[in-house]
């Protein structure tokens, strides 16, 4: 267990560089108010279970609304064209075996969250409970000084689900390489520089 918790730690601190580089140039080029921007089944099987009974659609938006509700924002919708998008991308993630975010372009100017596992090993739950659990370093401040690290990258995550003005999510699971991979995106994408969360 200390490996798969080692594993993730070294994963969480490569996804934190390449969550800054993207975000940060992003929410540098001030576009808000613009579209500026699962482990219980396997690849094939998350897409159709989660259109033939979304129960694993409505854990991941009830993982999101349960932290919103809890802030007194209001609740995310599931977008499926978001879905359809974190799907491609989680599946392209899979094939090279690495985490990388997706160029603004290929996200459709959407924010995109990223998690990585050994296969099998992560529920749903846990993954999106790893993005919620950087909440104990937020600190309620403008973008980008929102983390008591120093580093928003810690926070990044947690903050793209609080943000206030973001709507709609999607989100898919791909498992190749002997690693689950989770992409969910984002619309309107949150962690706009010199704005709040909430």
């Amino acid at each position: 267990m200390k490996r798969r918790v080692a594993k993730f730690a070294l994963i969480s601190s490569a996804i934190a560089s390449l969550f800054a580089t993207e975000l940060g140039a992003a929410a540098s080029a001030g576009e808000r108010g613009t579209p500026s921007h699962l482990n219980q089944a396997r690849v094939a099987a998350v897409a159709n279970h989660t259109h033939s009974n979304g129960t694993i659609e409505r854990r991941i938006l009830a993982s999101h609304n349960d932290e919103r509700g809890r802030l007194g924002l209001a609740p995310l919708k599931w977008n499926r064209d978001l879905e359809r998008e974190a799907a491609d991308w989680a599946r392209e993630l899979s094939r090279r075996g690495v985490l990388q975010h997706a160029s603004r372009d290929v996200r459709n100017g959407t924010g995109e969250n990223l998690w990585m596992g050994t296969a099998g090993v992560w529920n749903i739950d846990t993954m999106v409970g790893m993005f919620l659990d950087e909440r104990k370093h937020y600190r309620h401040d403008q973008f980008p000084n929102i983390s008591r690290t120093g580093n928003w990258a810690d926070v990044g995550h947690y903050s793209q689900i609080v943000w206030r003005d973001t709507q709609e999510v999607g989100c898919a699971v791909h498992t190749a390489r002997g690693n689950d991979v989770l992409v969910c995106r984002y619309w309107p994408a949150g962690n706009v520089w010199g704005s709040r969360a909430y």
